[in-house]
């Protein structure tokens, strides 16, 4: 189950590639959600590893959604 930080941070990202054909960077996230960037880096670490994202730490503004919203029963 995801917390409301990665369930609206999942929401931002899906919300944001349907209107404007690309992901946001992890600044315009932190903007959007008022978290610091080091905050955001640990929640797309849980959202990639749960896979609802694919994203590596090492390429930061690149992301791809595998699914938009979130699982049931997980």
């Amino acid at each position: 189950m995801l917390s409301d930080i990665e369930r609206k941070v999942l929401r931002v990202i899906a919300n944001y590639s349907a209107g404007r054909r690309r992901t946001p960077t992890v600044d315009e996230l932190s903007i959007k959600t008022g978290r610091s960037r080091g905050g955001i880096m640990t929640v797309l670490d849980k959202l990639a590893s749960e896979e609802y994202i694919e994203w590596q730490r090492s390429e930061p503004d690149k992301m791809a959604v595998i699914a938009a919203w979130e699982r049931k029963g997980r």
